[in-house]
């Protein structure tokens, strides 16, 4: 009898134990991304990984990813999320809007005049995405992320729309071929590891792209200029599969979303700070910030208004209620 209960003693302390232990770390995660792991949105998603591992006492462990390293591409995100097969993940908002076209709104050509406005698009969009991500595709969004925005690199200097006309640019989607074509450039749709060869031989003379492509590509070695007119301002997003989310007990569902909301604040007061750092570093090595006057920015919107009304006209309307919305608010017309 006594060694029964001697038995059921240590069975139970053994249990106990091994309770304890799974207690504190209830969850592990793997957390994708397909960018490098210097990439700022990688040490951000790393950064937010950090936290929710603070703030619940390592009761949720996400297991950053980089690289693409758990091999899924971006446009297949959205769907893995959904699936079941990434509990969270990063990626491309304009990378996935081919399978949910209410999110092509946020890189829509110039419908954004400066980082502020990405901002104020990016809060007026997040209660639309939000619902149709729940509803439709099974996840809800963590936080949303910007890119610095995309600009014009050249050999020669870019003042006007004029000067735009037959340029041959390196372009990174579909987006940036049209305002190409709009203006009478030719776009070049290169991977980013043909552009510098394709600069040195002259195959393109002009690239659009973000400032840290710039520092990355090393521009300043065969280009000269950088305009910086904002064509896109390109967001990502961070979300988890409701499914896995809602099996979390609720202080640690709280922290996830609280957490989400500080990652958010602290990514877009970042990038304004990276992209300034990025240019300053082209510009010490040579590269001449071009100005951008009021109206160049003017003439581009009016030479990409019918990329919009053509969106405008096929988009879903919860991308139309965003879209107007956006421009009531900083005053615009359609």
């Amino acid at each position: 009898m006594r060694r029964a209960l001697r038995i059921a003693c240590v069975a139970f302390w053994i249990c106990t134990c091994f309770s304890g232990v799974a207690l504190a770390r209830e969850y592990r995660w793997n957390t994708n991304s397909v960018w490098p792991p210097n990439n700022h949105l990688s040490v951000g998603l790393e950064e937010f990984s950090q936290k929710v591992a603070e703030k619940t006492g390592g009761k949720l462990d996400l297991v950053v990813q980089t690289g693409g390293a758990l091999g899924f591409k971006g446009p297949e995100l959205l769907k893995a999320v959904r699936d079941g097969l990434l509990p969270v993940s990063d990626m491309l908002i304009s990378g996935v809007a081919g399978d949910e076209p209410v999110l092509g709104v946020v890189t829509l050509p110039f419908l954004v005049h400066s980082f502020e406005e990405g901002k104020l698009l990016s809060d007026i969009a997040r209660p639309y995405f939000n619902d149709i991500l729940e509803k439709k595709w099974r996840q809800k969004i963590l936080y949303m992320a910007p890119w610095p925005a995309a600009g014009l690199w050249s050999q020669k200097e870019v003042l006007t729309v004029e000067d735009m006309k037959g340029l041959k640019t390196r372009t990174y989607d579909k987006n940036g071929a049209l305002v190409m074509e709009a203006v009478g450039a030719t776009p070049y749709p290169l991977p980013f590891s043909e552009v510098y060869s394709s600069l040195a031989t002259g195959l393109i003379d002009s690239v659009l792209t973000s400032t840290p492509t710039g520092v990355d590509g090393k521009f300043w070695e065969v280009l000269k200029y950088f305009s910086r007119f904002n064509i896109t301002l390109a967001q990502d997003m961070v979300t988890v599969n409701l499914q896995q989310f809602n099996k979390l007990d609720p202080e640690l569902q709280q922290a996830l979303v609280e957490t989400g909301k500080e990652m958010e604040e602290i990514m877009w007061a970042r990038v304004a700070e990276l992209d300034k750092e990025q240019e300053r570093i082209c510009n010490e090595n040579g590269i001449i910030s071009s100005p951008v006057s009021e109206s160049f920015m003017a003439d581009l919107t009016t030479h990409t208004e019918a990329i919009r009304a053509e969106w405008y006209e096929k988009a879903p309307k919860e991308a139309t209620a965003i879209y107007d919305e956006f421009l009531e608010a900083v005053g615009r017309k359609k």
